[in-house]
């Protein structure tokens, strides 16, 4: 059993559309294929992966350093000998030989997209869904939940949009089962993105929630300003207000809003994660983190993550990660997390669900196809087997 090629390329997933900090124009992403010589139902089994949205292809750092290690190890030493199977972990461990401590920023997309591919492999191996694979050995003996929470990520900046375009999108996710939106701040004057967030406040029924995200865009005082100013909206959350990495800020932030506050999008390890967790003044009781394993080493990295969030007195409900693809819905299937993004209909055909799968009062059923489920997709599937083919 081993892996016998890995295969990358870098797709277009541009798009007109701005937050508070980047337009979308020129965004890309890595799309990879992990293929085996393990054959189940007459066919080498593959395995894909891809890095969320907001961070550039990856593939040379691929090409240089992690691709080549992973296929020059001896087989056996990537092996899972008591499954007969692939070992992630090990996988990892390999992938990360010959790296120095830090540098996360710089790496961890990379690895994070490879490691994607490996574990929907090691599940397609098992002839399995993820989610259960997952709730099998990490789960402390509860089941994977098929039913997983989610919102619909949108209410970016666009030319032309006016309030118009703007409700229009958020009415047409209501309509389609979410029952949270969330809506870009930051890009427009506070008094503007008051105009647009009670514009969508309009627009919802009881049950119904409005999230925002600034993207990182606010200095402190501008963060309480916009504090005071959503205090009183019922949010779902206020989300990553300032810099990922200026902990003190977001510590700073907390008296000002009582409210349920999200971050934790862009930091990409366990040990980032940790930072916050000690010094950002988060607050397990009501507020959300958004870590995403795609662009933060992957899942291998991600329970290291669980594990040390839990240990600090939050549980894993709190966590609804960034990225709104299938791999993190695996996972807050598996493991229990709060829930999981959606793009309705932006950077296609890689956010969404299987295909036939439904929005039912904010919650999605996953079907129980083996692997990620990814082959359930058609637009997508089709990207991937041509890469594989």
């Amino acid at each position: 059993m081993k892996i016998v090629e890995i295969r990358e390329s870098t797709r277009p997933i541009s798009s007109n559309i701005r937050n508070a900090y980047i337009d979308f124009s020129k965004m890309t992403l890595s799309l990879v294929a992990v293929v085996t010589d393990v054959i189940v139902d007459g066919k080498p089994v593959i395995g894909y992966g891809f890095n969320s949205n907001g961070r550039y292809g990856q593939g040379a750092l691929m090409r240089e350093r992690f691709i080549p290690r992973v296929l020059e190890a001896e087989p056996d030493s990537l092996r899972d000998t008591q499954r007969d199977n692939l070992d992630p972990h090990k996988i990892w461990a390999t992938m990360m030989t010959n790296e120095k401590p830090g540098g996360h920023g710089e790496r961890s997309v990379a690895v994070g997209t490879i490691d994607m591919a490996v574990w929907d492999a090691v599940a397609k191996i098992e002839r399995k869904p993820l989610s259960r694979l997952l709730a099998e050995r990490y789960g402390q003996g509860k089941p994977a939940n098929p039913k997983v929470f989610v919102y619909a990520a949108g209410g970016y900046y666009w030319p032309g949009q006016g309030l118009e375009g703007l409700t229009r999108e958020m009415q047409s996710y209501l309509d389609r089962g979410y029952s949270v939106v969330k809506k870009k701040i930051g890009g427009a004057s506070l008094s503007e993105d008051c105009k647009r967030i009670e514009a969508v406040l309009k627009l919802l029924q009881p049950g119904q929630r409005l999230a925002v995200d600034a993207n990182g865009r606010f200095d402190l005082k501008t963060a309480i300003e916009y504090a005071k100013a959503l205090k009183d909206y019922n949010l779902f959350w206020y989300e990553e207000a300032g810099d990922p990495l200026d902990y003190q800020l977001q510590a700073e932030l907390s008296p000002h809003y009582d409210g349920a506050m999200a971050t934790g999008e862009n930091l990409f390890s366990m040990q980032d994660a940790r930072n916050l967790i000690r010094h950002g003044g988060m607050r397990p009781d009501r507020d959300w983190l958004q870590f995403d394993c795609a662009l933060s080493y992957g899942l291998v990295e991600y329970l290291r993550t669980l594990e040390m969030i839990q240990a600090h007195g939050w549980s894993p409900s709190r966590c609804i990660p960034h990225g709104g693809h299938q791999m993190s819905l695996a996972i807050a299937a598996g493991l229990g997390l709060g829930g999981n993004e959606s793009y309705p209909d932006l950077f296609q055909p890689y956010g969404g669900f299987p295909d036939g799968v439904r929005v039912e009062n904010g919650h999605v059923t996953l079907p129980d196809l083996p692997g990620i489920g990814f082959e359930g997709k058609a637009d997508l599937y089709a990207e991937m087997r041509a890469l594989a083919s």
